[in-house]
C-alpha cells in the first residue's frame, strides 16, 4: 500500500509533468526545424549546420553555478529560477515560429535562445528532483522524468509533423509553447524543495566547492569512469542499428512501424518496471540487474544478424532491448542524483549529466569503421563485451551485498 501511495504521489507526477517540459523543446529546434527548413528550400549544408545551435546542452555545467549561487526574491531557490526559464523558454518558441527559415541568421538566433533556455530549465528541473524526492524515491522519480521526456520528444516530433502537414510551422509552434503551460503552472503549485544543506555564499563556493567536494570522495573517479562505460556498450549498438536493419533486408516501413511501435512504448514500460524495480531493491542492486540486462539485449542482436530478415525476431529483440535499456537508463539517472550533494545539487547534476553525453558522441563515432571492418555478428559482440567494464565498476562503489533500502 504504501508502495502505491509513493507511485501516486505528488512528487511522483511532478517529476512526469516536468520531464514532459523538458523534452518538449528538444526537437523542435532538430527534427521539426529541419523539415521546416527543408519546406522552403533552404540548403541541406545549412540544415545540417544548425544542429550547432544544440551546443547549450553540452555545456550547461557553465552556467550552473549561477543556479546555485544567486536567488530570486520571489518562490524561492529553485521556483524562482525556473518559473523565468520556463516563460522565457515559451517566447523563444513563439519567436520561433515567427522566424523566417530562409533568414538563416534570424532563425539561427531564435533556435539558440529555445536551447538555451531550455538547457537551462533541465539545470533548475535537475536539481529540484534531487531535492524534493527522497533518496529511496530517486529510482521511479528518475523513471517518470524519464518518460515524460520521451512523450514530450515524441509529442514534438511525430505530433508537430503531423500537424504541420495540416497547418502552417509557424502555427505548430505556437501550439508548441501553448503545451509549455502546464509546466508552468507546475511550477507555481508544486512547493518549493525544504533546504537543508545550506547554499554557497559566493561563486567561488558555487564554482570550485562543488569539484572540491566531489572529488575529495573516496572513489571519486571511479565513479566518473562508471558514469562513462556503463552504457557505453548499449550506446555504441544502438548507433548503428537503423544501417544493420537495412542490411539485413527490413524495409524503411518495416523498420519505422516496429520501433515506433514496439521500441517506444517498451522503454517506457522499462522505465516504469525500473523504477518500481528501484523502490524495493535499492539503486545499487538495480545497476547490477538492469546493466546485465542490457548487456545480453545487446546480444540479441548477434542473434538477429545470424537469423537474419524475420519480422517477430526484430520485433523480440526491439522489445527486450528497448525494455532494460529504459530499465538502465531510469537507475542511470536515478545514480547520477544521488551522488550529488544537495548544496550544489544543480552544478554537481550539470556537470555528470554532460559527462554522460560523452559516450554518445565519441564511442559512437567509430562504430560504423567496426561493423565494416569485423562484420555486423563481430560488431555486436564487441558491444556486449564493452559492456562487461562498466559492470566491473560496480564492485569499487556499489557491491550487491549493500543494504537495501525499502519502502
Amino acid at each position: 500500500m504504501h508502495i502505491f501511495k509513493t507511485i501516486f504521489s505528488r512528487r511522483m507526477l511532478v517529476s512526469f509533468v516536468m520531464g514532459f517540459a523538458c523534452g518538449l523543446p528538444l526537437l523542435l529546434t532538430i527534427t521539426v526545424l529541419q523539415a521546416w527548413m527543408k519546406e522552403e528550400g533552404v540548403d541541406l549544408t545549412v540544415i545540417g549546420a544548425m544542429s550547432l545551435v544544440g551546443l547549450p546542452y553540452t555545456i550547461k555545467f557553465l552556467w550552473a553555478p549561477l543556479v546555485d549561487r544567486f536567488t530570486f526574491p520571489f518562490f524561492g531557490r529553485r521556483r524562482g529560477w525556473l518559473i523565468v526559464f520556463q516563460i522565457v523558454l515559451t517566447c523563444s518558441i513563439i519567436l520561433l515560429g515567427l522566424s523566417n527559415p530562409k533568414n538563416i541568421w534570424m532563425i539561427a538566433a531564435a533556435a539558440f535562445l529555445v536551447t538555451f533556455f531550455s538547457a537551462s530549465q533541465d539545470i533548475v528541473v535537475d536539481a529540484y528532483r534531487r531535492e524534493d524526492l527522497a533518496d529511496a524515491e530517486l529510482g521511479l522519480g528518475s523513471s517518470l522524468y524519464v518518460n515524460g521526456y520521451r512523450v514530450g520528444m515524441l509529442f514534438a516530433s511525430g505530433g508537430g509533423l503531423i500537424m504541420a502537414d495540416h497547418i502552417s510551422f509557424s502555427t505548430v509552434y505556437f501550439i508548441m509553447a501553448a503545451c509549455m503551460l502546464p509546466g508552468i503552472a507546475t511550477t507555481l503549485l508544486t512547493p518549493e524543495p525544504v533546504l537543508s544543506a545550506g547554499t554557497p555564499k559566493n561563486l567561488k563556493e558555487a564554482v570550485l566547492d562543488p569539484l572540491i567536494e566531489y572529488f575529495s570522495r573516496q572513489g571519486a573517479l571511479w565513479m566518473l569512469a562508471f558514469i562513462l562505460f556503463y552504457k557505453i556498450g548499449d550506446t555504441m549498438a544502438s548507433a548503428m542499428t537503423t544501417p544493420f536493419y537495412l542490411d539485413i533486408g527490413f524495409s524503411k516501413t518495416e523498420i519505422g512501424t516496429v520501433v515506433k511501435l514496439f521500441g517506444f512504448w517498451a522503454t517506457v514500460i522499462g522505465s516504469l518496471i525500473g523504477g518500481v524495480m528501484m523502490l524495493r531493491l535499492g539503486i545499487n542492486r538495480s545497476l547490477w540487474i538492469f546493466g546485465f540486462l542490457q548487456a545480453i539485449s545487446t546480444a540479441g542482436f548477434v542473434l538477429l544478424a545470424k537469423i537474419g530478415y524475420s519480422i517477430p525476431m526484430l520485433a523480440g529483440v526491439i522489445v527486450f532491448e528497448n525494455l532494460s535499456g529504459g530499465m538502465g537508463t531510469a537507475a542511470y539517472v536515478a545514480f547520477m542524483g544521488s551522488i550529488t550533494n544537495k548544496k550544489f545539487t544543480a552544478t554537481q547534476y550539470a556537470l555528470l549529466s554532460s559527462l554522460m553525453g560523452v559516450p554518445r558522441v565519441l564511442a559512437s563515432a567509430p562504430t560504423g569503421y567496426m561493423a565494416k571492418q569485423i562484420g555486423w555478428t563481430g560488431f555486436f559482440i564487441a558491444c556486449t563485451l564493452i559492456a562487461v567494464p562498466g559492470m566491473l565498476l560496480l564492485l569499487k562503489f556499489a557491491p550487491w551485498k549493500e543494504s537495501v533500502k525499502t519502502l
